[in-house]
């Protein structure tokens, strides 16, 4: 096993970063000290107006809500990479699990199954593309754009066979949203702070939705997971040297099926979580999802697929989808359409500057048991 643990490597730093990171987060603090800095010398200024609105309470409480969706997934896709299994189908599996969550909610009226189906649901048709891929040895890219194209039409179709339309606004039973549940004691201190206080940002935290916490909990977990057991081991060896995973006597069959049902298990939490934060499912267009798979991608390749490295590059998309609001309503001059472009500026941005990200050795390599490498 020696030689499979050497050839996977270790994600126990996380933050080692190379230049192209560290050009990212630097010029991102960098540019927000300037902010403050700005800010507090003019504050009747269009950076005071900035950092106003970087200190509300509610822009906090957004960018977390919305990061759990994306942070969630992103910690199943680098389980299902790191073990030579890329799964595009993020996005799909989020999709499927937000209507399944919703639906199950609203027929049983409780939370708890609709949470369990829409994680059952992400996981069979993870299950799906596992066999294809791993099986089948079919193409892993096509496979995984197939799965999102399928829950893209299902979800919606199951919709309106369900309840005559592809959003579920008007269920027969209203589904309710998650609310906040902050922590006792700590969250009554905080409740009493003004709106622009510099301690904003904990505010959020500690009032902050059950899914919030769960997010959390889960990238600590995965970085345990990978780093500090032997399962993470195999995942890590399967992805770099499945030969000599191998040889060693591991299925590398049965740790990449574990690896993608896995993946699925966490993007059906975070499809869940999606539609519990609104109540309802919607299908028009690119479905309430809205791209946040990919953009899942993004975020663990950012974070060099470290699940701690992955949420935190989650927070810089989603803190640029949660000013959108609040910067239309500032009087800055900013045009509405520009404004709603920042997430997406983020993206490409962050994109081209980790071109360079090193995949796994055997991404997306099929292997056979003995067969010569």
């Amino acid at each position: 096993m020696s030689e499979a643990t050497a050839d996977a490597g270790s994600d126990d730093s996380w933050l080692s970063m190379d230049n192209s990171r560290v050009l990212v987060v630097g010029s991102v603090a960098v540019a927000l000290v300037v902010l403050f800095l700005a800010g507090t010398l003019f504050p009747d200024s269009t950076a005071g107006a900035l950092v106003d609105i970087l200190l509300l309470p509610s822009t906090w409480s957004s960018t977390l809500t919305l990061a759990v969706p994306i942070a969630l997934a992103a910690v199943g896709g680098i389980f299902a990479e790191k073990s030579g299994v890329i799964n595009i189908g993020l996005e799909g599996l989020l999709i499927i699990s937000a209507f399944a969550a919703i639906f199950a909610a609203d027929t049983t009226g409780s939370l708890w199954l609709g949470f369990g189906a829409g994680i059952l649901a992400s996981v069979l048709l993870a299950a799906v593309f596992a066999v294809v891929c791993i099986e089948f040895r079919a193409n892993q890219i096509i496979a995984g754009l197939a799965i999102w194209l399928i829950a893209l039409g299902f979800a919606p179709f199951a919709a309106r066979i369900v309840y005559g339309g592809p959003n579920t606004a008007s269920l027969s039973n209203s589904v309710p949203t998650v609310r906040n549940a902050g922590i006792p004691v700590v969250s009554p201190v905080f409740d009493s702070l003004a709106e622009t206080s510099i301690l904003g940002p904990f505010q959020a935290l500690f009032r902050a939705s059950p899914t919030v916490y769960l997010m959390f909990a889960v990238a600590i977990l995965g970085w345990y997971v990978l780093n500090r057991t032997k399962f993470g081991m195999w995942v890590r060896a399967s992805g770099e040297n499945p030969k000599a995973l191998d040889t060693s006597g591991v299925n590398v069959h049965r740790v990449r099926y574990a690896a993608v049902l896995l993946s699925g298990v966490f993007a059906g939490m975070g499809g869940a979580a999606l539609s519990y934060n609104v109540g309802q499912f919607t299908g028009s267009g690119q479905t309430m999802v809205n791209g946040k798979g990919f953009i899942a991608i993004v975020a663990y390749l950012f974070g060099n697929y470290n699940p701690i490295g992955a949420l935190l590059s989650t927070f810089l998309f989603t803190m640029l989808e949660a000013i959108q609001t609040p910067l239309q309503y500032a009087g800055i001059g900013v045009p509405r359409t520009l404004v709603q472009t920042l997430p997406y500026v983020g993206v490409i941005v962050v994109l081209a500057l980790v071109g360079r990200t090193r995949i796994p050795a055997a991404a997306g390599d099929h292997y056979e048991t003995g067969e010569d490498r």
